[in-house]
């Protein structure tokens, strides 16, 4: 497999999980689980995946990433939240069981905070899981310290956006997850640059997505996704939002627009906006190094360090790797004041080797 300079490599021949313990939840609206990583007494923070991801496709570049990594285990245990029948191993969810909306959904994460005896906590989602967070701060605003959301959606499907997921749901329900909506999928999740790989190769990134979506169920990732197809505006409460929000949005991302829009409508005092140049929608996996700074400010501003501060001048191993790419934000923004009490927008912007 070829390896993209600007992704993480990964061993996509061990599809083991990190290191911690898989708990199922049950819920008044399902089974549901939970991968626990750290020690339960530090601050919790909530991970949910996009559509047909679990946390091992979706959130893995991040944790693979050492001051990412180093950061979020240093300061908080992490409870990774699958959707529903989206866990490794996981079995068709009968057709029995009702369809959950997306309240549904964000009502089972109130459940599982619940279960597990956390006061407040911290939330981090991506597309489709950024969406479910979103709405659970909402209905839930006494529970949420903060949002850290990736290519968040918050509008009503457009009509564009509709109609291809219909497409999507018909593939699922006749032909499971086939090539062409594996290929779908990769589109939605990955920039163009990325799913062509380096000379013509596959990344190794891709190569694991492709390998993880294999494995799932696909009238499990139908029920998701027809729960977020169906999803509401959530405009309208996003100025309500008092807990501080942190957005990341790759450029190459289908759901730019709805992510600036979000940004646009939340309060300029509590939010920030990242935009990862030359990167589609999970930027935990195609550019995680681009996240390791302003997170770091970000969470400066709740008291929260990093065990290895990240410096400007390449303490990472792996920028070092690639000298050619370094992801570079206004020194002016870098402040605790800018990220922590009162938050700005800011864009990254990579720097070429001249």
């Amino acid at each position: 497999m070829g390896v993209s300079s600007d992704s993480v490599a990964v061993d996509i021949d061990n599809l083991a999980p990190p290191a911690g313990k898989e708990a199922c939840v049950k819920t008044s609206k399902g089974l549901i689980s939970v991968f626990i990583c750290g020690d339960q007494q530090k601050p919790a923070l909530v991970t949910y995946p996009d559509v047909a991801l679990n946390f091992m496709s979706c959130f893995r570049g991040l944790f693979f990433c050492q001051e990412a990594a180093s950061m979020l285990l240093h300061n908080f245990c992490i409870y990774h939240i699958d959707a529903p029948g989206h866990e490794l191993g996981a079995d068709a969810i009968s057709v029995n069981v009702p369809l959950l909306s997306v309240h549904d959904l964000a009502d089972q994460v109130a459940e599982v905070v619940d279960f597990f005896g956390l006061e407040k906590v911290f939330c981090m989602g991506v597309t489709a899981g950024a969406y479910i967070l979103t709405l659970f701060a909402m209905k839930y605003e006494e529970r949420v310290a903060a949002l850290i959301l990736v290519s968040p959606l918050c509008r009503e499907p457009s009509w564009t956006e509709w109609i291809y997921n219909k497409i999507l749901l018909n593939l699922l329900y006749f032909y499971g997850m086939c090539g062409l909506l594996k290929e779908c999928l990769l589109l939605r999740y990955f920039s163009k640059e990325l799913r062509r790989g380096m000379h013509g190769a596959e990344s190794d990134t891709i190569y694991y997505c492709r390998r993880l979506l294999d494995e799932r169920q696909s009238s499990n990732v139908l029920r998701f996704l027809r729960a977020i197809n169906e999803r509401h505006d959530l405009t309208e409460g996003l100025q309500k939002l008092k807990c501080k929000t942190l957005i990341f949005v790759g450029e190459r991302s289908p759901f730019h627009a709805d992510s600036i829009h979000m940004n646009t409508m939340m309060n300029k005092n509590t939010s920030a906006l990242v935009e990862v140049e030359s990167c589609g929608s999970l930027v935990t996996e195609e550019l995680p190094y681009a996240m390791v700074v302003p997170m770091e400010f970000f969470l400066m501003g709740f008291g929260f360090y990093n065990e290895t501060p990240f410096t400007s001048t390449g303490s990472s191993q792996e920028l070092s790797k690639n000298p050619s790419r370094h992801w570079c934000i206004a020194p002016e923004l870098l402040s605790s004041e800018s990220l922590g009490v009162k938050l700005k927008p800011i864009k990254t912007r990579p720097t070429h080797k001249t």
